[in-house]
């Protein structure tokens, strides 16, 4: 007896609610960040172009970048309809892109000095030469 007076205690009042009859609209939550996307906060450090040839070569126009110790936002440019993604990855810390096809795609990561690999993560494309080496001073 004492539980189904608790019970309805608890439903009258969560009934009650605010005295507002109207319903709240339904919101639909955020979707997660990916770990591959510019953070909003990425204020300061090094800004690094890479890009790929507009005719889907498997390859990036340059096979060897540097960069500053720190925060680095890589912007990778494909001009080609081939999906490819720019991922850097070394002692410790990893970071990619979305996939892309005629348009850019930013990454920011934190990096140490140092050597890193960077590579297209789509398919087979870093093992048929799709890759370099960046150096962090």
């Amino acid at each position: 007896m004492r539980r189904s007076l608790i019970a309805l205690a608890l439903t009258a009042a969560l009934s009650a609610g605010c005295g507002d009859d109207e319903e709240e609209p339904a919101t639909t939550p955020e979707p997660a960040a990916e770990a591959t996307e510019e953070p909003a906060d990425s204020g300061g450090g090094e800004a690094v172009k890479v890009s790929s040839p507009a005719d889907g070569a498997l390859k990036f126009d340059q096979s060897e970048l540097t960069a500053k110790a720190g925060k680095v936002t890589f912007t990778y440019t494909n001009p080609s309809q081939v999906p490819h993604a720019f991922e850097v990855e070394g002692n410790g810390v990893e970071g990619e892109t979305e996939t892309i096809m005629e348009s850019d795609a930013s990454v920011t990561v934190d990096l140490e000095p140092g050597t890193y690999r960077y590579y297209c993560p789509v398919g087979q494309h870093a093992d048929a030469g799709m890759e370099g080496e960046l150096t962090v001073e």
